[in-house]
C-alpha cells in the first residue's frame, strides 16, 4: 500500500475524463453527487476549488485546494487505496478469476505483502499478484503527464522483483486525474475484455475505466472536504 498525494497543475491523463461519459447509475458505482462533479470539473479545468482556509495540520489551504491532496493528517487519506483495491478484487471474479486479499505467506524481503493474488493462472502459467498505489501530480507531471504514475509503478516493480519468478506482478498506480501507468491500463483493458467474454457486453472495458475514473473523482471530493476545519457552534 502507498498513498502519495501531491499538488497537481491543470492537466489531463489518458482515461481521466471517462467519468464524463458514465451514465449516473448508482448500482454500477457510476453516479457522482453534485459536489463531486463540481470539484471534478474545476480540477480538470484548473479552477479554484474553495476559499483559502487553514487545514487540520495547521498549514494553509490555497484556493486550488492543493494541500488537501497531500495532507498526511487527512481522515480519508487511505480510503481511495482501499476502494481501488476492492474494485480490482471484485472485477476479477466477474471474469471467472477467483482471488484473495488475505495473503499469509506471500511477502517481499521487507515483510510487506502485495494487495491481492489470483487463485488461478493469469499469464504464462503464473498467478497474478497486484499492488495498488494512489498518486497525484507533481511538477514533473506538468511536463510528462504519466511520469508520476510510471515512476511509482517502476518503484513497485523493483520492490517485488523477488516474487516475479513464481508470479506475474502487476503494479496499479492511479493518479488524481485518472489511471496513467501504461501497464495498468493494459491490464485493465485485458481484464475488461475477459469480463466481456463472460457477460456478453462489449463495453465492459469502458465500464471498468468509468468506475475507476468515478472513484478517483469521488475521493478527490472527500479529500478536499477533509481539509476543512469546522468550528464548534456556540451554545
Amino acid at each position: 500500500m502507498a498513498i502519495q498525494w501531491a499538488a497537481f497543475p491543470a492537466a489531463t491523463s489518458q482515461y481521466s475524463g471517462d467519468w464524463l461519459f458514465a451514465l449516473p447509475t448508482a448500482s454500477c458505482e457510476l453516479r457522482l453527487d453534485d459536489e463531486a462533479v463540481r470539484i471534478a470539473i474545476r480540477v480538470r479545468l484548473g479552477l479554484q476549488l474553495c476559499t483559502p482556509n487553514r487545514c487540520h495540520c495547521g498549514a494553509q489551504v490555497d484556493a486550488h485546494g492543493r494541500l488537501s491532496f497531500i495532507c498526511k493528517r487527512a481522515p480519508g487519506r487511505t480510503i481511495p487505496y482501499h476502494h481501488l483495491n476492492e474494485l480490482i478484487a471484485r472485477a476479477l471474479p466477474t471474469a471467472s478469476i477467483p482471488n484473495t486479499k488475505e495473503l499469509q505467506d506471500l511477502c517481499r524481503s521487507d515483510g510487506k505483502r502485495p494487495d491481492g493474488l489470483t487463485l488461478v493462472p493469469w499469464q504464462s502459467g503464473k498467478p497474478l499478484i497486484w499492488d495498488v498505489t494512489v498518486v497525484s501530480y507533481v511538477a514533473l507531471a506538468a511536463r510528462d503527464k504519466s511520469a508520476t504514475a510510471e515512476m511509482a509503478a517502476s518503484n513497485k516493480t523493483a520492490k517485488y522483483a523477488g516474487l516475479t519468478s513464481d508470479y506475474h506482478f502487476q503494479p496499479i498506480t492511479v493518479e488524481s486525474l485518472g489511471p496513467a501507468n501504461e501497464s495498468a491500463i493494459y491490464f485493465l483493458t485485458v481484464l475488461g475484455k475477459k469480463i466481456a467474454q463472460q457477460t456478453g457486453y462489449k463495453r465492459e472495458t469502458a465500464f471498468l475505466f468509468q468506475r475507476l475514473s468515478n472513484l478517483v473523482q469521488r475521493f478527490n471530493c472527500i479529500l478536499l472536504h477533509d481539509s476543512f476545519v469546522h468550528d464548534d457552534c456556540p451554545d
